[in-house]
C-alpha cells in the first residue's frame, strides 16, 4: 500500500542529501541525513504492548523499512523509545502515552500569563495544571522543534494518526501541525514527505541565490 510512496521518499531523501553537503538545512548538523536501524515486527509489537497502544499503520511501515530515527524535520526524528518522555513540571512522571488523546481542535487556556495580580503560589499551581500529562495523553513525540516545542504523533484516542504540536512551553497550547502552510491534517508519511519537498525547494533556492550573488 505504501511501497510507491516510500520509494519516492527514498529518492527525495537522496536528492536532499546531495543538495546539502555542508549540512546547512535547519537540524541537518544534528541528524546528518543518517537513519537509525529499522525495527522488526517483534520490536513494534513489544513497544505497542509495553505502552498499550497501536501505532498508526504508515508509521509502522516507516519503522520497518526506513528507520527508527535520524534524518527528518527540525532536529530529526526521534526513536520511539525516546518519544515517551518526562513532562515539563512533572519530572517524575512520563507523558501519558497510554491514555487517549482528547482533542480534535486546537486547545489552550485563555490566561494572561503576564498578569501580576496573582500570587506566585497561584501561578505555580496553574502552571502545574497546564503541564499536566493528561493534556498530552495519547501523543508520541517524534521530533524536537526546539524552544520546548515538540512534534507528536497521536497514537491513541481522538485525531488518531495525526501530527500535533505541543507548544505549552511557550503558552501556546496543543494544536494540529500546520507549520508548512498545509490546511489539512497530516499523517506521518505525508508530513515527512512535505518536509522533504519543502527542504528540497529551500536548498534549490539557496543555490540559485548563491549563484546570483557570484555573478
Amino acid at each position: 500500500m505504501y511501497k510507491v510512496q516510500l520509494e519516492r521518499m527514498r529518492e527525495k531523501l537522496i536528492t536532499l542529501r546531495s543538495l546539502d553537503p555542508d549540512l546547512e538545512l535547519f537540524g541537518a548538523e544534528n541528524h546528518e541525513y543518517e537513519m537509525a536501524s529499522v525495527w522488526t515486527q517483534k520490536d513494534i509489537t513489544q513497544f505497542e504492548q509495553k505502552w498499550r497502544i497501536e501505532l498508526p499503520e504508515d508509521y509502522k511501515v516507516w519503522l520497518l523499512h526506513m528507520g527508527t530515527g535520524g534524518a527528518g524535520p527540525y532536529y530529526g526524528l526521534e526513536n520511539p523509545d525516546d518519544g515517551v518522555y518526562a513532562v515539563l513540571g512533572y519530572d517524575d512522571e512520563l507523558n501519558a502515552v497510554s491514555a487517549p488523546f482528547q482533542f480534535t481542535e486546537a486547545w489552550n487556556w485563555n490566561y494572561d500569563w503576564f498578569d501580576d495580580s496573582k500570587e506566585e503560589e497561584e501561578w505555580e499551581a496553574l502552571e502545574h495544571e497546564y503541564f499536566d500529562p493528561k493534556w498530552s495523553a495519547g501523543m508520541l513525540r517524534i521530533s524536537d522543534f526546539g524552544c520546548g516545542i515538540s512534534m507528536n504523533l497521536v497514537v491513541k484516542g481522538a485525531s488518531y494518526g495525526e501530527i500535533w504540536v505541543d507548544d505549552r512551553a511557550n503558552r501556546n497550547g496543543i494544536y494540529p501541525d500546520q507549520y508548512w502552510g498545509n490546511t489539512n491534517r497530516l499523517h506521518f508519511l505525508d508530513w515527512y514527505e512535505l518536509w522533504l519537498d519543502r527542504s528540497i525547494h529551500q536548498m534549490h533556492e539557496q543555490k540559485q541565490q548563491s549563484g546570483a550573488n557570484e555573478v
